[in-house]
Order: structure tokens, then sequence, then C-alpha cells
């Protein structure tokens, strides 16, 4: 797969020697690598690896014990969670984490309030600046719901609807923020032969239509191995090789990894 970014722009995301200690337990080891804007970069890793570690790191969920993370060339160890999406770092989960007594709609449309720029006063008086904010990310957020093939079910409660359903209601969540970089954490999980298709021609969309450079988190190779441009590989919390897919393929110690014997 060719690549489609400037490998001599500065890197949109660093992870510097990044390490995670839970008590005696190391989950990461020095961990570097670097994505650049408008790349495709699949992590991947045999269970317990550390990836989920790494993109709690990521969105300010767990502070690594040494290292660094910077995004656009700054460090953002120092920001609260609740401040990562608006500096444009959007994230889907492993299991999804939706409001299920909402409709489809006002999930998404939760996603676009965090680029809203009217305070809370305005909102709460209705001023013109908070009308013409609120029309806007509405639009918005329709046009992606649109674009999720969600129309149909925009207004319908979370719950109850497939699983497969709401991985893509969840995406559109996170895609309403218009995030720089998306971190998805496992998006095939649960989904059909059929629906793994789909999505890896929607990632591909993502950073082909809308510019986002995307972060994946996967256990199905083959969707991992079509869509990147370069692949992360993780055991034991340590980054074992980097490469471009097919290099990755067939690196001895990444079956070794996989299979469970020496490299």
């Amino acid at each position: 797969m060719s690549e489609t970014f400037d490998s001599a722009a500065r890197p949109l995301l660093e992870v510097r020697n990044i390490t995670v200690r839970f008590g005696g337990i190391v989950a990461l080891d020095t961990v570097s690598f670097q994505l650049r804007t408008g790349q495709i970069l699949g992590l991947i890793g045999p269970n317990g690896a550390g990836k989920t570690t790494l993109f709690n790191c990521l969105s300010r969920l767990y502070q690594p014990t040494s290292g660094d993370i910077r995004f656009e060339g700054r460090s953002i160890l120092s920001r609260p969670a609740h401040n990562i999406a608006e500096i444009g770092i959007g994230r889907t989960f492993q299991n999804v984490a939706l409001f299920e007594q909402l409709s489809v709609l006002d999930n998404v449309l939760i996603g676009a309030h965090a680029r809203g720029r009217s305070g809370i006063i305005s909102g709460a008086l209705v001023l013109p600046s908070a009308r013409q904010e609120e029309n806007a990310l509405h639009a918005d957020a329709m046009e992606i719901i649109r674009d999720l093939d969600l129309e149909d079910i925009a207004e319908r409660p979370v719950a109850g609807l497939p699983f497969g359903t709401m991985k893509r209601v969840e995406m559109a969540r996170a895609l309403a923020g218009r995030p720089k970089l998306l971190l998805l954490d496992e998006p095939a999980g649960g989904l059909n032969h059929e629906e793994v298709d789909g999505l890896g021609e929607f990632i591909r969309g993502i950073r082909d239509k809308r510019g986002i450079t995307v972060l994946l988190v996967e256990h199905h190779m083959g969707l991992v191995m079509s869509i990147s441009d370069r692949v992360v590989v993780l055991n034991f919390g340590r980054k074992i090789t980097e490469g471009q897919p097919a290099e990755v393929r067939n690196d001895p110690e990444v079956i070794g990894a996989y299979l469970g014997t020496a490299a």
C-alpha cells in the first residue's frame, strides 16, 4: 500500500520512550514511534502486549511513569482527559461507550459539542451566536450520520441497536469532534466478515476524504495489513518491530510472538 503522508514533515504524534509501571508490573517498556499526518498506523500484538495501556496514555486516562507524548510538537502529559478532544484527538473504545437512552443523533451531537465555542451563559440565554453554533453542529452531525448510513435510525435510542451499528454510532460521535487524530480501539471486534470489509473501506475513507490521521489497535490481522501504511508490534510491553505491513507480516519475531514460539 502506498504511503500518502509527507515523510519530511514534523510528526503529528510522537511517542517517546513511554514506560508504564503498575506496582512491580511493567505494562510498557520504553516504547517509541512516530505517526505522521495522513498516515494509518496499525498497533498490534498478542493479548497483554500493552496496546490498550498505550491508548489510555494517549487519551490521558493513564499517566506514564516516564517518557513523553507529543502532539503537533507539544507534550500532552499535563493535559487532563477532558481536554484531549479539543486539541484534536478523538477515540473509540473496545467496549462501546454510548449513552444508550439517548438517540443516535444526540450521541453524535455530544461529540460535536467538544468543539463548541459558545459559553454556558450564551447557551442558557439562547443568544443568536449560540443558536447559530447549535444549528451548525446539528448540520455537521447529520452529515456524518448520512456518511455512516445511520440516517434512518437517527432519532432512535441507541439501546437495542445491533452491536455493529453501535460501533458506527461511536465512530460517528468521535468524528463529530473533527479530530486530527482518531484512535480506534478494536473497531472490528464483534463484526462479521462483511462488516469488517466495509469497516476497512470506511477507515480509508476517513483518511482520504476527511484528512484524518488514524492510529488503529486491532486483532483482525487481515484488516490491519490491508489498510495500514505502517505497523508497530508490541509484545510484553516492548516494541519488537515496526515497518510496512509486508515486512511485519514476515518478521520471525512477530511470528514467534503470535504463535508462542521462539523467534
